[in-house]
Parts: structure tokens; C-alpha cells; sequence
């Protein structure tokens, strides 16, 4: 498997976890981050631009949810670019941009203020979930470029002809 698909696996690894937690954690306390309401409203105001009505609430929680997990799937996947040494790093970064960003910008943005976002906990627990969400993405692609390189003939693993040419 090449690196570009190792690195869409990633990202898909890391939305997944970021989207579990936060659909768990709704449902077990009434503080958590609301990131679906965000999407909720930005598709609320799409459509109003375009002026029609969304079919019902579920189903714009749906597409919401959908929108979420390919947006943060793409974001994530970044993991992979760069070095194969500094994808922790990457993914501890992406994460915490991602995390800064859900706090700092929906106000900004036209999207009001989250639920709960004026409770330390709701923004320490934001951060803190889409640092998992990176890390998961780098765990994933880390395993999956592994496997990949050890899988690769000879020729094309990394440092394949640095080692031959100090061998001869």
C-alpha cells in the first residue's frame, strides 16, 4: 500500500476515534463538547443561502455527522506528509490546532458560541479529543507504513541504497 493511501487509512482512523468520543460523551454528560450543533448550524445557514429547508432535524444532524467525518478524515490524513521520524509530532500538532480551532473560531465564524464553551471542562475536554483524533491518525498511519515498507521489494524500502552502497 503506498503512502498516500496509508495516509487517507490514517485520517479516516483518526476522524473515527474524534467522532466516537464525542458521540459517546454527549450522551454521558450534559458539559460535553457539541461540535454537531456547530455543523448543525453551518448547515442551516447553506441552506438558507440557497433557500431551501433541510427535511428534518435528523437528517441534518446526518449530514452533519457525514460532513464531519470527511472533513476531519482529509484534515487528518496531513499526518502522513513529511517524515517518516516526525508523524508523532504531526499528529500531537494536527490535534491541537484542530482542538484550538473548535474552541477559538465558531463565534468568529458566524457559528455562535458551542454549548457548554464557556466551561473550562467542555474546552480542556475539545482539546483534549482532537489531540486523540491526531494521535489516532498517527498510530494508524505509523502501523499501516510499516507494514507497507516491509512489504515493499527491496528496492524500494527506505535506505535500500544508502545500505548497498556502503556495503560495496
Amino acid at each position: 500500500m503506498d503512502r498516500k493511501m496509508c495516509s487517507m487509512m490514517a485520517g479516516v482512523a483518526g476522524a473515527g476515534a474524534l467522532t466516537l468520543v464525542h458521540q459517546a460523551a454527549r450522551v454521558m454528560t450534559p458539559n460535553a463538547p457539541r461540535m454537531d450543533v456547530l455543523g448543525m448550524r453551518a448547515l442551516r445557514g447553506a441552506y438558507r443561502q440557497l433557500g431551501v429547508s433541510p427535511r428534518s432535524d435528523r437528517a441534518l444532524e446526518r449530514e452533519a455527522l457525514a460532513g464531519d467525518m470527511v472533513a476531519n478524515s482529509a484534515y487528518y490524513s496531513l499526518v502522513g506528509v513529511g517524515s517518516r521520524e516526525s508523524v508523532w509530532v504531526r499528529g500531537l500538532a494536527l490535534g491541537l490546532v484542530a482542538g484550538l480551532g473548535a474552541v477559538m473560531l465558531p463565534k468568529p465564524l458566524g457559528l455562535g458560541d458551542p454549548p457548554n464553551a464557556h466551561l473550562p471542562s467542555t474546552q480542556l475536554m475539545t482539546i483534549a479529543w482532537y489531540v486523540l483524533g491526531g494521535l489516532t491518525a498517527a498510530a494508524a498511519f505509523a502501523a499501516r507504513d510499516r507494514d507497507a515498507s516491509q512489504m515493499a521489494p527491496a528496492s524500494r524500502r527506505p535506505g535500500f541504497g544508502a545500505s548497498m552502497h556502503r556495503a560495496m
